[in-house]
């Protein structure tokens, strides 16, 4: 196994061969690292997500390295040349449009043929929406990242169902078009924790939208781009009996059974109204008897 050896940034130095994955601002130009000015103005090639975008980036600093795209559609065809570049010696670095490149973000192809071809890597650490995000949330700061979740309804009803357990804070990414369609399935599964939506981190029109998941309504905000939300850690919430239950819940109890099994129903419900599995369980067997 390889490593890299630490380097004083602050003194002239020859830079090793290998893959530099830098790390960008995630909206302010000036969140930029000096080190990561350093790594780009002296590599020979700059891979990025989008060279429209990271030209602005390398415009403000004087960077005037070659660019070339690399992105979702064609990094494993553009892995191989890349390595073999890398083998004869050259200095390579790969950017995302913003944040840490690999997260959520195009990579991960290369990083594994590097590590085939024994080829050193150079992580050159900076922004992230991740930590910058749980870092004002409130939250517990045990997490997990999730990044984007899948495209259909019921793609992120499994997704979610899997997570409801986990016990400490989760991040996500959601762009804003979905956002109304995840908020609505967040409410049926982590309806006793707390949320809070990032937008425009680290722009002028930066804002944070905090609420209880079950109390948040995101029509009353102008959403745009990609949002980093934050659902809080699991709250201990005292759970309510049966006779707890308006009406109104028991009755959609026995609609949904004409629909759902009851382990379904169960799970949802305990979940939204925060009663016990195992109580409302017994209840929807005692309405089919």
């Amino acid at each position: 196994m390889q490593f890299s050896s630490k380097k004083n940034i602050d003194k002239k130095q020859k830079i090793e061969q290998g893959l530099y994955v830098v790390s960008s601002p995630i909206g302010n130009l000036q969140d930029i690292t000096l080190r990561a000015i350093y790594i780009l103005k002296n590599s020979e090639l700059i891979l990025c997500e989008d060279t429209r975008t990271s030209i602005k980036l390398l415009k403000k600093f004087n960077i005037n390295t070659k660019m070339i795209s690399y992105h979702k559609f064609n990094e494993k065809k553009r892995s191989g040349k890349i390595i073999q570049l890398i083998k004869n010696n050259k200095i390579v670095s790969l950017i995302s449009d913003a944040g840490t490149p690999v997260i959520s973000d195009p990579g991960m192809i290369l990083i594994n043929e590097c590590i085939k071809n024994n080829i050193v890597l150079h992580p050159i650490p900076g922004p992230s929406a991740v930590t910058s995000a749980l870092s004002i949330s409130g939250f517990n700061e045990k997490f997990l990242f999730y990044g984007f979740l899948p495209n259909s309804e019921s793609q992120i009803k499994n997704e979610i169902k899997n997570l409801c357990d986990f016990p400490y804070s989760i991040i996500f990414f959601v762009s804003s078009n979905k956002i109304n369609k995840v908020i609505k399935i967040f409410k049926m599964f982590f309806s006793e924790r707390k949320i809070m939506i990032a937008k425009e981190m680290t722009k002028i029109y930066e804002s944070f939208i905090r609420n209880d998941v079950n109390s948040l309504d995101v029509s009353k905000y102008n959403l745009k781009g990609e949002l980093t939300v934050v659902i809080s850690n699991k709250l201990n919430v005292k759970k309510k009996s049966l006779n707890q239950l308006a009406e109104s819940v028991k009755n959609e109890i026995k609609l949904m059974l004409k629909k759902y099994s009851n382990k379904d129903v169960s799970n949802f419900i305990s979940k939204r109204e925060k009663i016990s599995k195992k109580i409302i369980y017994d209840y929807c067997i005692s309405l089919k008897k």
